[in-house]
């Protein structure tokens, strides 16, 4: 695991994280249940993401093998976590810059934290490597990552006191060349659900 060298931000990187074999299985559970994916404030501009999403079963072998890895790396209470998720971009679809954490001042926020709190941590995992494009960019902290398959990235969404951390702004960059698959998981203050 190595951290990015930024005061600004919790983030970390873990090369190989998952094998070859497990990016395979999540990648064909995603192309099997892709659809449009959503935001939650919708800030009026429909080309701000432009990918898929999958809601991953639990009772999927291939997420319960990678929830198991995620408990061993980071010793968070599994009650916590949301839904593993996948996304698909293809060629030109991005995720413009925006943060994982809900906006305590956006209309939709105690939609989503009334019962389960704020999101705490964010962990991301490339399945692939892209042709071109596709990095994910986090410009406060100076640091862009190119898709690699089995790449872990993972940052707090939280400054040490508690308060969101607007640092955490991060862009999933367009896909110029070839289509990339993520895996999200995302945790809460309180147990999801």
């Amino acid at each position: 695991m190595q951290r990015a060298p930024s005061p600004k931000i919790e983030l970390f990187q873990c090369r190989d994280f998952i094998s070859a074999e497990l990016c395979e299985e999540l990648m064909a559970l995603i192309d099997a249940g892709r659809r449009p994916s959503t935001i939650a404030d919708d800030n009026g501009d429909s080309y701000f993401r432009t990918n898929e999403t999958c809601d991953l079963s639990a009772s999927e072998p291939a997420v319960q093998r990678l929830e198991a890895m995620l408990l061993e790396l980071n010793g968070i209470d599994p009650a916590h976590g949301e839904p593993v998720q996948g996304q698909r971009y293809a060629v030109g679809q991005e995720f413009k810059a925006h943060t994982d954490y809900f906006a305590p001042d956006g209309l939709d926020f105690h939609k989503f934290c009334s019962v389960a709190g704020q999101r705490t941590w964010t962990y991301m995992i490339y399945l692939n490597d892209v042709l071109a494009g596709g990095a994910t960019r986090f410009k406060t902290a100076g640091k862009t990552f190119q898709p690699e398959a089995g790449k872990l990235l993972c940052w707090n969404n939280r400054r040490p006191d508690g308060s969101v951390n607007p640092n955490t702004l991060h862009h999933g960059m367009k896909v110029r060349k070839g289509v990339k698959y993520v895996i999200t998981k995302w945790y809460r203050e309180k147990e999801w659900g």
